[in-house]
């Protein structure tokens, strides 16, 4: 069993390394082609060796699996396609053993249609108690025929779905995913339980979905583009709410992470005051383009975001919603955009691999936490998913214009040799893998010295094990157009090029990790990134 590490601080979430499972796709411990808590507790000495702090499990409960487990029917149940609360709980008590804390995800804005509360509301019809836990309406029209407001969807398509007897209901995202009424007691009173019930079983945090758009304004007014306050976005009564829950986890010394996409700094650093959540997702960071001037002025942006309320920034690079980081930065335009997600796009894989390799050392060297989406430590590219095989609700309701987010989805390569690359023995994944895949399998990168996975590793133990690593000051220091450079403490530099051609580097003791190898002269080439010791 690994040895478990002293930790720098003891807010361990400052600067922790959390690696995002996405339990479908991890491993197949039972062989039916969907993975499973048991593939995952198989293989925690492979997240232990790779050095990760903790976990954060996409949703694993009782689910239909339309919107891939975002739409929960039972908190309080392991959907059987990933095993049974038993499981959870023994997963739970072993990756403490190896040291890992595992982070659950609530789904609080929204619960499936096979959820017991929205069945009973359906059958209990208009003016009922069932309903007030939602957001149901009379249309407008002559005959209410029409919706009962405009609001644009999450996803592509309407946000409102007539029933049998006339009444709406609101959904922020599929029709299989009702709005919950924030404004109910009664929901408020249950999502407590649901915290306090994971909190028992031992997780050590949660990560909050869609955390800005639970409360709506009360008459449900149509949207205007540009008019504040947005009807359902960032409202004010959620900091009542978020401060509730924040009492709750500090009973059992847990923490919070909220996916929280506001452009306001100031609105988005109230969310992160003491008394609310610890840290909240970066996306600007994640959909930056690999451009020096623009990554900049974000780490600048966010670090300025953060310091009015004492929050440690959070860098991840991809997650289960984007485009991979290996493709996107191999492309002609290298942010991310829902909006501009098309089909055919070309990349090129070996440009955005060696973008990648560098993205990872800058992103470790920065102050803050770091997330790291499963495959990410493997240099996985967006897969190619077959039209007839996407499962996504993002694809089918764009009318099939939007490639949807499978492609990130495809589950992991373990054996380069073995049927399906080794996940799982007998059963068709339930994406399937691309056949040139085998390069990518862990078995052959834990060989090679230059590959990904061994670059993810050594980062993460130096990154560990080293002084001047996570949370605390950075200063940018001098450094041509095009590069990024930056101390930490401890005399510890990261300088990242992206000027377009090798530079030189600045003085140093110890060259510490380089994320491709110097060129000829000892000069850092383009797209190369390094950390050195003053």
């Amino acid at each position: 069993m690994a040895a478990v590490p002293a930790s720098r601080t003891d807010d361990w979430w400052r600067d922790a390394v959390i690696y995002q499972v996405y339990p479908r796709s991890f491993a197949d411990g039972d062989g039916d082609g969907t993975g499973d808590l048991a593939g995952v507790r198989a293989n925690l000495p492979y997240l232990a060796e790779l050095g990760v702090d903790a976990v954060w499990f996409t949703p694993w409960y009782l689910s239909p699996l339309v919107d891939g487990g975002y739409d929960v029917a039972d908190y309080r149940a392991i959907d059987p396609a990933f095993g049974t609360i038993d499981d959870a709980e023994k997963l739970i008590s072993e990756a403490a053993d190896f040291g890992i804390k595992v982070i659950v995800d609530i789904v609080p804005n929204h619960v499936s249609h096979q959820h017991a509360w929205f069945r009973a509301a359906l059958s209990a019809g208009p003016g009922s108690p069932e309903r007030e836990l939602f957001h149901f309406r009379p249309g407008r029209g002559a005959h209410g025929e029409l919706p009962p407001n405009d609001w644009p969807s999450q996803f592509s398509g309407a946000t409102w779905t007539r029933v049998p007897d006339g009444e709406w209901y609101l959904h922020l995202f599929t029709p299989e995913q009702p709005d919950l009424n924030w404004a109910h007691p009664e929901v408020r009173r249950e999502h407590e339980e649901v915290l306090r019930f994971w909190f028992e079983r031992g997780v050590a945090g949660v990560r909050i979905d869609s955390a800005a758009l639970l409360a709506k304004d009360p008459e449900l007014p149509d949207f205007t583009e540009g008019v504040d306050p947005h009807p359902y976005v960032d409202q004010d009564e959620l900091h009542d709410i978020y401060r509730s829950w924040r009492a709750i986890a500090d009973e059992y010394d847990a923490v919070f992470v909220g996916e929280v996409w506001l452009p306001d700094a100031e609105r988005f650093a109230r969310y992160l005051r003491p008394d609310e959540l610890h840290t909240a997702f970066n996306f600007a960071f994640l959909s930056c383009p690999w451009d020096a001037d623009r990554l900049r002025r974000t780490i600048d942006d966010t670090l300025a975001e953060h310091a009015p309320v004492n929050a440690p920034a959070t860098w991840v690079l991809c997650n289960h919603d984007v485009t991979r980081t290996v493709t996107r930065y191999g492309r002609a335009d290298t942010g991310f955009d829902f909006a501009t997600k098309a089909f055919g796009t070309p990349s090129d894989l070996a440009l955005g691999t060696r973008r990648a390799r560098a993205a990872a050392l800058l992103t470790l060297a920065l102050p803050g936490s770091v997330y790291l989406y499963q495959g990410e430590e493997l240099g996985l590219p967006e897969a190619d998913v077959p039209r007839d095989r996407i499962q996504d609700p993002m694809h089918f309701r764009s009318g099939g214009t939007d490639p949807g987010r499978d492609g990130c989805r495809v589950p992991l390569p373990w054996v380069a040799d073995a049927p399906h690359f080794g996940f799982g023995s007998r059963g068709e994944p339930w994406l399937p893998g691309p056949a040139d895949w085998a390069r990518y399998a862990v078995d052959r990168q834990s060989a090679a010295p230059d590959s990904m996975l061994t670059l993810y590793r050594t980062a993460l133990r130096l990154r560990r094990t080293g002084a001047g690593f996570g949370d605390g000051p950075m200063t940018w220091l001098p450094s041509r157009e095009g590069v990024l450079a930056f101390a930490r403490g401890h005399g510890l530099r990261c300088v990242v090029n992206l000027s377009g051609r090798s530079v030189e580097l600045l003085a140093y003791e110890e060259l510490i990790l380089t994320s491709g190898p110097l060129d000829e002269q000892g000069r850092l080439p383009n797209d190369t990134a390094v950390w050195l010791r003053a």
